[in-house]
């Protein structure tokens, strides 16, 4: 009919859940590695070397996106890195079956679980490069001449009794971690043989900053207090103000030495100008 309503087309069919849930897979998927690999990934407690800030078992999650922007670790954070070199020692591999290990691996793939191939550590980082660091047997660990209240250290141990060390200078781009549970924890005390003990920041994987899993260990893990002390970070920080100073200060001795000189010499040619200038 003229003026009728326009011919509609067919209603465009929508695809059924199944053949849309391939894709929705593979998506989460892609999204799901894409955190992992720049963002953020998750980390199993294997040992008690972290009590009792970490428990074995927990799930924490590392922030691996910040080192992509040039953020090195900091004094008091808590982080995830690569064995530097015998630190893990020989570890025996179990048979878990097949079932479960492609589990593994597949949780593993998407940053779940971590990877079984993986020797991966974490500490707490006490000194970054430029540091000096040492601790005596019923002391307390101390750090560019400050010493360290560490609160978080498991009930009953020691700073560092029983493995006593330093002062040790850590090199740039390098770290000293040590294990919140000092006696059951072999951390860079222990390694002295491999670089002073230290890390390079190169191996350090990213920071943890959350206990995810279980639900009722929940919690966050910021910086100690005792690390933000007035003067722990000077030694370091005016060191090449020092050095730019003792550099610079045999120049300006010398200017005035030149300049008195110079004075001088004009009192004595022409005393009549010298003594309108003043």
């Amino acid at each position: 009919m003229p003026g009728g309503p326009g011919k509609l087309g067919k209603p465009k069919k929508v695809r059924s859940f199944w053949k849309e849930l391939p894709i929705l897979v593979i998506i989460a998927l892609a999204l799901a590695l894409l955190i992992k690999t720049f963002l953020v990934q998750a980390f199993s407690i294997p040992s008690d070397s972290m009590q009792n800030t970490l428990q074995r078992g927990d799930r924490v999650l590392v922030d691996k996106l910040t080192p992509w922007f040039g953020s090195e670790p900091e004094r008091g954070e808590v982080v995830v890195f690569h064995d530097p070199g015998g630190w893990l020692g020989e570890t025996q591999t179990t048979d878990s079956g097949p079932v479960a290990e492609g589990i593994q691996k597949a949780l593993s793939f998407i940053g779940l679980m971590p990877s079984a191939e993986e020797k991966d550590l974490i500490k707490r980082v006490i000194a970054v490069g430029g540091d000096t660091v040492s601790c005596k047997r019923g002391g307390k660990v101390v750090v560019n001449g400050k010493p360290l209240d560490e609160p978080y250290i498991f009930p009953g141990n020691t700073p560092c009794d029983e493995k006593p060390f330093g002062p040790i200078k850590v090199p740039e781009g390098r770290i000293w971690v040590m294990g919140d549970h000092r006696q059951d924890s072999l951390d860079s005390r222990y390694h002295q043989n491999l670089n002073n003990g230290t890390v390079s920041v190169d191996d350090v994987v990213g920071r943890a900053f959350v206990v995810a899993w279980p639900i009722d260990r929940w919690s966050t893990l910021p910086v100690p207090g005792t690390f933000d002390q007035p003067g722990l970070g000077a030694a370091a920080a005016m060191a090449p103000s020092a050095v730019g100073l003792a550099g610079a200060l045999p120049i300006v001795l010398w200017r005035r030495r030149r300049l008195i000189a110079k004075v001088r010499v004009e009192a004595e040619v022409r005393p009549d100008r010298l003594t309108a200038d003043c």
